[in-house]
């Protein structure tokens, strides 16, 4: 079987390449990457060492290159990306640009290639906000960032393969997640990085915004499961059902990091700052997808983690 990983040199796509060489040890994976600010050849030392892994670099808008890499493929996972919500709001081209052109160039390469499956990694925050409850995989699609509204769009554009080429697509929506090899801008990494140097903490508002929380060795398994499991032309919501309030989370890591709550920074909130993201994954728990990992036991790894890599974050 010949997979084709997109942003393999990613936070996430480089944990799924290191899961799938480790369950499926026949499979061929390709990693083509466009080397961005957040992709890291250092997130792929071990498994460059794997003859069956192979990296390509280049950009998923490239229609020629995506055509090239995309002979013989069998299945796709989309996880390339622009994904940070503060970087959409200073520059909503990027976003636009990767997160909707680039998923349809990577889909039309994929038509024309006959492949067996197309997975669309895709994020709960395309449902948006809500104060109870949790969203499931039929609710009306409400993005508030620039962000989550390309990502909005790349679900709709890929769904519309299905229903108009047939093409066996399939989409994964989780809530955030974390763990090793995760960029320190966002919220835990950039948390655990500068409390660890006894830095300031900057969080958003008064920190009550809710997220729910899942380890990134969860996803993939879910991820893994949906693609292998899953049918075509349906969403799978994969949960870790950790909600938690930004300001608990920071207080933890301060916690086990042994560092003092003073170093917290209350600064002003994001613009269209969601409150709560919240959903149901009931649907691909039928598919046997249940994560393993609890929160604290996650946030500990974690932490350990890059206490003891300090050697990939400090550059």
């Amino acid at each position: 079987m010949k997979l084709l990983v997109t942003g393999g040199a990613g936070f996430i796509g480089s944990n799924y390449i290191r899961y799938v060489l480790k369950k499926h040890p026949s499979y061929k994976v390709i990693n083509l990457d466009k080397l961005t600010y957040a992709g890291n050849p250092d997130n792929l030392r071990e498994p460059a060492e794997n003859k069956n892994y192979s990296f390509v670099k280049g950009d998923i808008c490239d229609a020629k290159l995506a055509a090239k890499v995309m002979k013989g493929v069998d299945l796709v996972v989309n996880f390339a990306a622009e994904s940070h919500v503060d970087r959409s709001i200073d520059d909503p081209e990027a976003f636009i640009r990767t997160n909707y052109f680039g998923v349809y160039t990577m889909l039309e390469a994929a038509r024309k290639a006959g492949v067996k499956k197309f997975l669309q990694i895709s994020t709960d925050e395309v449902y948006g906000s809500r104060k109870t409850g949790s969203f499931k995989e039929t609710d009306k699609l409400s993005p508030s960032s620039p962000y989550s509204s390309s990502k909005a769009a790349g679900d709709l554009l890929a769904l519309s393969y299905f229903t108009t080429y047939g093409m066996p697509v399939i989409i994964t929506r989780s809530s955030n997640n974390f763990g090793p090899f995760q960029y320190p801008e966002k919220l835990i990494p950039l948390f655990i990085t500068n409390a660890f140097e006894e830095l300031k903490v900057p969080v958003y508002g008064t920190g009550m915004n809710v997220r729910d929380w899942i380890y990134v060795e969860d996803n993939c398994a879910g991820v893994d499961l949906a693609l292998h499991k899953g049918k075509p032309g349906e969403v799978y919501n994969l949960g870790g059902g950790n909600e938690k309030q930004n300001i608990y989370i920071t207080k933890l890591i301060l916690k086990l990091i042994d560092r003092p709550e003073s170093l917290i920074r209350y600064v002003k909130d994001r613009l269209g700052h969601d409150f709560r993201y919240s959903i149901a994954s009931a649907k691909s728990a039928k598919l046997g997808f249940k994560p393993k990992y609890d929160f604290e036991t996650a946030m500990e790894k974690t932490v350990q983690w890059y206490l003891e890599n300090k050697w990939w974050w400090k550059k």
